[in-house]
């Protein structure tokens, strides 16, 4: 049997421990899940005549599924998707009550969801934006800074004027942040009271089965001359919760060649998203 002597410390010193970290770095390195990369997603998006990006994350295994990976870190204005911290702003300064509280419509025509009154729950659900303008003006500059400070939600800028900033101003997220600030939320991580994170995962449920609960929202507005779509949210099902993001893209010219386009948009948000969560085998079906 060799003996290590004391003259061989230096040579174990300069080989053996040098191959140890090599195969330690090696390692830890290749412990975790692999990201997966779904080139094939691109035919939902096809389906639509749309351009878009989808990503998804599961915490228990710590592994993202993409399709055009690419955009996972630009920028996008979050259009109605702000509607989520928005609500939580409101209720901690108390500019909201509680999800009963009723706006009175102010008779400006827009259209057929949004032409009457409505408290935060149907709010949220119909994305009316007067409820939600009114909300922030309420709110005003200087608290809604200092909350999206806190809340570390996206570029933080507000620029554009406090009713708009989220719609046709400053304030650009990335899918990455979509879900990091979805994470911190459903975790209660983010620095509002127990009772307004409580209050918004109530109404950000958007259907409810046997087998999962799907909580997202929905955002639709302009940047440059592109139309950008969002559905956001998180599936939890058989104790596990998967985060999604699916972000659409549409240039304003091809709207305006074909205003029917705009029903497609409308509805290939929700669409295309339950298509992959379904090809994910992530839900198992799609209430009519």
């Amino acid at each position: 049997m060799h003996m290590i002597t004391h003259s061989s410390f230096p040579v174990f010193t300069r080989i053996g421990l040098p191959l140890l970290c090599v195969i330690s770095l090696f390692i830890a390195c290749n412990s975790g899940s692999a990201n997966e990369i779904r080139e094939d997603f691109g035919k939902y998006y096809d389906e639509y005549g749309v351009k878009g990006s989808f990503m998804l994350y599961e915490p228990i295994s710590d592994q993202y599924t993409y399709y055009n990976p690419d955009q996972q870190d630009q920028p996008f204005t979050p259009a109605s998707t702000f509607k989520i911290c928005n609500t939580l702003i409101g209720l901690e300064t108390g500019v909201i009550p509680d999800e009963n509280h009723t706006m009175a419509w102010d008779s400006v025509n827009r259209n057929v969801y949004w032409d009457r009154d409505h408290d935060l729950r149907s709010a949220f659900r119909y994305s009316v934006v007067w409820y939600y303008q009114e909300l922030a003006r309420r709110v005003g500059e200087e608290r809604m800074k200092t909350w999206l400070d806190r809340a570390e939600y996206g570029n933080r800028d507000i620029s554009g004027g406090i009713d708009l900033f989220w719609l046709t101003g400053g304030l650009r997220i990335t899918p990455n942040q979509q879900i990091d600030f979805l994470q911190r939320v459903r975790n209660n991580e983010v620095p509002f009271s127990q009772r307004s994170l409580d209050i918004l995962k109530d109404i950000m449920i958007e259907r409810e089965t046997e087998h999962y609960v799907l909580r997202g929202k929905t955002g639709w507005g302009t940047q440059e001359d592109m139309n950008i779509g969002w559905f956001v949210g998180y599936v939890e099902s058989n104790d596990q919760v998967y985060y999604f993001v699916n972000c659409v893209q549409l240039p304003e010219r091809d709207l305006e060649a074909d205003p029917t386009m705009a029903d497609n948009f409308n509805f290939c948000r929700r669409a295309i998203t339950d298509s992959i969560l379904l090809d994910l085998q992530i839900i198992d079906s799609v209430p009519k």
